[in-house]
């Protein structure tokens, strides 16, 4: 059997027996993401493996994406744990989106253990091209 050696797994292990968590974190842990431009929306992908779908809570309000998951142990209360390395509990991410994007029309799915938001650009903040009419003296812009 290969372990892996940590010097302060005694320490956790006896930290989270003084203060009862068990395992599970006291606060949200975040979530790794990666958000990029592709064409004319943006796409923000979240790693959540482990997850259930029914346990992942998307909401907006006033321009804020929050994203809220939770992992919950797999084994009973009853077992003794030999190892428990991967994180359990409520994980949590806020995004600040910008008045340039549609957050009317976000689309969410969740394939693999990575969640994909794709948040389409706003009309209004699409690039636009401006007709400029020459005339005698006067200038007309439209836009």
């Amino acid at each position: 059997m290969l372990m892996r050696t940590d010097p302060f797994r005694e320490l956790d292990r006896l930290t989270q027996q003084f203060f009862g968590t068990n395992g599970t974190t006291t606060r949200p842990a975040v979530m790794p993401m990666d958000a990029y431009r592709s064409g004319n929306e943006y796409v923000v992908q979240f790693d959540l493996p482990g997850v259930s779908p029914e346990s992942i809570d998307l909401d907006i309000e006033r321009d804020v994406l929050t994203v809220k998951a939770e992992r919950k142990a797999d084994f009973d209360e009853d077992v003794e744990v030999t190892a428990a390395e991967r994180p359990r509990g409520l994980f949590s991410r806020q995004l600040f989106l910008g008045e340039t994007l549609d957050v009317d029309n976000v689309a969410a799915t969740y394939d693999a253990g990575v969640l994909t938001l794709r948040i389409p650009i706003a009309e209004q903040a699409k690039p636009r091209k401006i007709a400029v009419a020459a005339g005698a003296g006067r200038k007309e812009i439209n836009a």
